[in-house]
């Protein structure tokens, strides 16, 4: 690449260097300089006459000591990091002289630095000037050149003076124009460059192998030199600059004319050219009329010029009167020393300001790399590539202008450059930034928004499954993704990221209200944990029970009886037999039509698979979801009370029925959800019975009524008392007043709703138990002439029954049948008639009876009377006791029974009385007596007399049992 097509730029800054005192300044002005060298923050300076001058940094002369006594000071080194600084002059007449100095140890008699070592440097005494010294910063090994082709190598222990070995390692015609160390693969390499060669010299390991050539070319005196920080020797001649690796020539760059001096200063190249020669007679002629011989010095000046190799561009050039004798670098620039005795100092202006000089150019593809190669952190390139984003957008170059910008995207605020694309002619760099901003994960939920919109205004799917389905972290707003896949109506784009990311309720909710694939749905609920499948299953019950009413209904079973058990997926491999023909064919259209349906939750089993024909075997296709055989463990959790999920059955009656059937089903139900089912499903019983279809009531009903005539049936009674009669379920009502016993409620339900059939039937189902219902039956019968018709003989059934049993006294019959105009005397004269006769039959009786008493107690009377006062004649002649015949002493009783004073246990009285009873009459006077004393006790509790009055039948016989005990007899006063 010609270096007249680099760029030029002024990155440097140029002043020259002032010395502070007269002594310095007259040092300089006269030129009295013969070499120079820095290291240490020191500037080191040798003259002619033998004298090193040290100067600071603002080149006032700090310390002068005489080095060497004759000859010249022509090569120095200072060992960077130590106070060593090595000497050589050089005098015609003598061989040169190396001397190493300690400059931070004087003598103490003079002052002066103390000399560590001195030494001659052979040349076989050819009295041939020094053109090129190095020396290892170690000191362990120097290089001399010599103006008559040889090197000479230097090695020993310089610093403590432990003695040197010398070895002339090359000799040839060429005169020695540079020599560089250099360390390749551990091993030290001697560079040796002359007029008309390159070559290399392993110094290191073996010795006595020859000089290598590196190449044919050579260069002139200052021409070469080493990059320290890349290791690269550097040689310029007169057409370009060669830059030398390990492997050889590298890189060189085409750059035309002399070139007298070269050094490396940071990043940069310096280069000295000198005037150039090739001035015609006649220019020269006419610059000696214009201007004499000043003007000639004018145009035959010296060129001095920094060189950018890697960035390939010229960092400053200018051109100076007097030629550069030397350069070196110090302090952090570079410095040029002219034959005058001026010094020019170069500073590099800072990286902003030299990026500054390039975005006035508009060269923003340099100024990145200027950027790059300065180590400027990625926050301060971004700020590049934005400006040269703004650059390009402004030429229109819209494509590169986003590729700057997507180098930027960390430290961009993304609206300002999205502001600039929102043109649909831009749409396509609009979605490479807002994805590089997913990328980066710096997008909010707009900017997903704004790329989803983009791919569908685009309709690119392509692109939207690639974003979704970007591998490793989440890097957009899932929510916002899901929301507008699905307002796009991509709806497996948006069930797919549901899936990927566990939104288990989304993937329901877009399979079932966007994709209205309820079956798969229903499976995918089927899939999950059971805390994660109930919240689901109830929110879309209705739904799937609407469409899949089977597997909703078995779902439903399994996970309110706790046998829910997840189903999981298993591929069974594709078998396929050697196809041929139209079967073949077919085969392939669907498996590449199952292979469009990508998403985990498709069932490619919904795609029929085509007949089996010829030789094709029909198989299940190689992404078929089937349940696994060998499923795992069940999981464990605690299934919800069913009542919970009665609600979802609204409007699905059969399978609530088969729902709540299952349920009753189970064994360990708590008592709660027992009633709950049982109540329910009694009801739903009913609720199909009085469908409008009016189909299988019967059914119906005799399930209803068989489910509340079991033993044990956890239903309230007011329940089932309240649902029957809301459904008109007659039959509940009854069998629940059968259990309670309210056979009386039972009749009473018919008669209002004036079944007289079934009145009837309950007349003679519960009559014999019931007796209270046949008075009830009579007020019935004779309530409506309608009634009386449909209940024929009955009536004369009911009024026998009740005159058989007494329920009903005549006149309350006859109350009974007066309270309407229903029932006609003709209907009951049999009735009457044999009430009549038998009341008549049972008033003469009952006469007959008294007059008996009245007899019976007169005759008592007159008896007790007799007995008390008249005497009693006694005719027994026999013992009543022994038997035996009578004799005295006899005892006789006034009952007429005579016994021997010894067979009575008894004591007579003076007066011949016995007290006692007689033996055979005392066990009925004690009777008597017993019944007597109960008959006083009991007159006074009345609680007995009002109970037996409420239990008895007969109030009036009652009435008068008490009153002949003495219940109503008022108790004696005492006077």
């Amino acid at each position: 690449m010609a270096l007249t097509s680099w760029k030029t730029f002024d990155f440097f800054e140029v002043s020259q260097v002032n010395p502070p005192d007269d002594e310095s300044r007259s040092f300089f002005d006269n030129n009295e300089i013969s070499c120079v060298c820095s290291g240490s923050e020191s500037l080191f300076l040798g003259s002619h006459d033998g004298v090193v001058r040290i100067l600071s940094p603002s080149f006032k002369i700090l310390r002068t000591f005489q080095a060497h006594e004759t000859g010249s000071i022509t090569h120095m080194k200072q060992v960077e990091g130590t106070s060593l600084l090595v000497t050589i002059s050089e005098d015609i007449s003598n061989e040169p002289v190396l001397k190493v100095w300690a400059l931070d140890k004087p003598v103490k008699k003079t002052g002066l630095p103390t000399c560590q070592s001195t030494l001659s440097i052979q040349n076989g005494r050819k009295p041939f000037p020094i053109s090129a010294f190095t020396a290892l910063d170690d000191l362990s090994q120097l290089a001399v050149g010599f103006a008559n082709g040889s090197v000479t190598v230097v090695r020993g222990d310089l610093v403590h003076d432990r003695g040197a070995r010398q070895r002339t390692v090359h000799e040839s015609e060429e005169p020695i124009t540079g020599v560089e160390f250099r360390d390749e693969d551990r091993i030290t390499t001697l560079y040796i460059s002359t007029t008309s060669r390159i070559l290399k010299l392993a110094i290191s390991g073996r010795q006595g192998q020859a000089a290598r050539a590196v190449e044919e070319l050579g260069c002139a005196v200052g021409c070469m030199t080493l990059d320290k920080r890349t290791g690269d020797i550097v040689i310029v001649r007169d057409d370009a600059i060669y830059y030398y690796g390990v492997d050889g020539r590298g890189p060189c760059y085409a750059y035309d004319g002399p070139k007298s001096l070269v050094t490396v200063f940071g990043d940069y190249v310096a280069l000295v050219s000198p005037p150039s020669t090739t001035i015609s007679p006649a220019k020269s002629n006419g610059l000696r009329r214009f201007g004499g011989a000043q003007a000639e010095d004018i145009f035959n000046t010296s060129t001095f010029t920094l060189l950018e190799t890697g960035l390939k561009f010229v960092a400053h050039s200018e051109s100076l009167v007097s030629q550069v004798k030397t350069l070196f670098k110090i302090w952090g620039d570079l410095f040029a020393l002219t034959q005058d005795g001026k010094i020019w100092r170069y500073h590099e202006k800072p990286l902003q300001q030299r990026l500054e000089i390039l975005y006035q150019r508009n060269l923003f593809v340099d100024s990145i790399n200027l950027a790059q190669k300065s180590g400027m952190d990625a926050h301060q390139q971004n700020v590049i590539y934005r400006k040269y984003g703004d650059f390009l957008y402004q030429k229109a170059d819209y494509d590169g202008a986003m590729q700057q910008y997507l180098k930027a995207i960390d430290n961009t605020e993304p609206s300002q450059v999205i502001r600039k694309f929102l043109d649909t002619q831009r749409i396509h760099n609009l979605i490479e930034y807002l994805e590089e901003l997913h990328e980066h994960h710096k997008a909010t939920a707009d900017h997903t928004t704004l790329l989803l919109n983009c791919y569908a205004k685009l309709k690119d799917i392509g692109k939207l499954e690639k974003f979704i389905k970007s591998p490793g972290d989440l890097k957009f707003d899932l929510d916002t993704a899901i929301s507008m896949c699905r307002q796009g109506g991509y709806y497996d784009q948006a069930a797919y990221l549901a899936t990927k990311h566990g939104e288990h309720e989304l993937v329901v909710d877009i399979l079932i209200e966007d994709s209205k694939l309820y079956s798969e749905a229903l499976q995918y609920i089927w899939r999950l944990e059971p805390d994660a499948a109930y919240p689901n299953m109830m929110k879309y019950a209705r739904v799937l029970l609407e469409h899949c009413p089977k597997e909703t209904t078995e779902l439903f079973i399994q996970y309110f009886t706790g046998r829910y058990d997840t189903k999981k997926d298993v591929v069974i491999p594709e078998t396929v037999a050697v196809q041929q023909g139209y079967a073949a064919g077919a085969v392939t259209a669907v498996q590449n039509l199952r292979d469009l349906l990508p998403l985990p939750y498709m069932n490619t089993s919904a795609v029929a698979s085509p007949p089996a024909q010829g030789n094709v075997t029909a198989t299940i296709s190689d992404n078929q979801i089937v349940d696994n055989p060998e499923q795992a463990l069940a999981p464990q959790y605690t299934p919800p009370q069913p009542r919970t999920a009665f609600s979802s059955f609204v409007d699905h009656p059969d399978e609530f029925i088969i729902f709540l059937e299952a349920c009753l089903e189970e064994k360990d139900l708590k008592k709660r959800d027992k009633v709950d089912l049982y109540t329910t499903l009694f009801e739903m019983y009913l609720h199909k019975s009085n469908e409008k279809k009016g189909a299988n009531r019967e059914e119906w009903e005799a399930k209803a009524k068989k489910l509340i005539s079991g033993r044990n049936i956890p239903i309230d009674t007011s329940n089932v008392l309240l649902l029957s009669h809301l459904s008109n379920f007659r039959d509940g009502t009854i069998l629940v007043r059968e259990q309670a016993g309210l056979r009386f409620d039972i009749f009473r339900s018919y008669t209002s709703a004036k079944d007289t059939q079934g009145a009837i039937k309950a007349l003679h189902k519960y009559g014999p138990e019931e007796p209270q219902l046949y008075p009830a039956a009579l007020a019935y019968f004779t309530s409506d002439p309608r009634i009386l018709e449909e209940a024929g003989d009955e009536l004369d059934v009911v009024l026998k029954k009740i005159d058989e049993d007494g329920l009903m006294a005549p006149l309350q019959v006859i109350q009974t049948l007066s309270t309407n105009a229903v029932a006609t005397m003709g209907m009951v004269k049999t009735y009457l008639q044999q009430t009549i006769e038998r009341e008549r039959k049972e008033i003469a009786s009952n006469r007959r009876l008294i007059t008996s008493y009245r007899n019976e107690t007169v005759d008592k009377r007159q008896e007790i009377t007799d007995l008390s006062t008249k005497p009693q004649t006694f005719n027994n002649t026999r013992c009543s006791f022994c038997g035996s015949q009578l004799s005295l002493p006899a005892v006789h009783f006034l009952c007429k029974h005579s016994f021997h004073q010894t067979c009575l246990n008894m004591e007579v009285g003076e007066d011949g009385n016995v007290e006692g009873s007689c033996p055979n009459c005392r066990k009925d006077n004690d009777t008597i007596r017993a019944i007597r004393k109960a008959q006083d006790e009991s007159a006074d509790r009345h609680d007995m007399f009002l109970d037996a009055l409420a239990r008895s039948n007969d109030k009036f016989g009652t009435i008068s049992e008490f009153f002949g005990r003495g219940v109503m007899e008022v108790p004696p006063t005492l006077e």
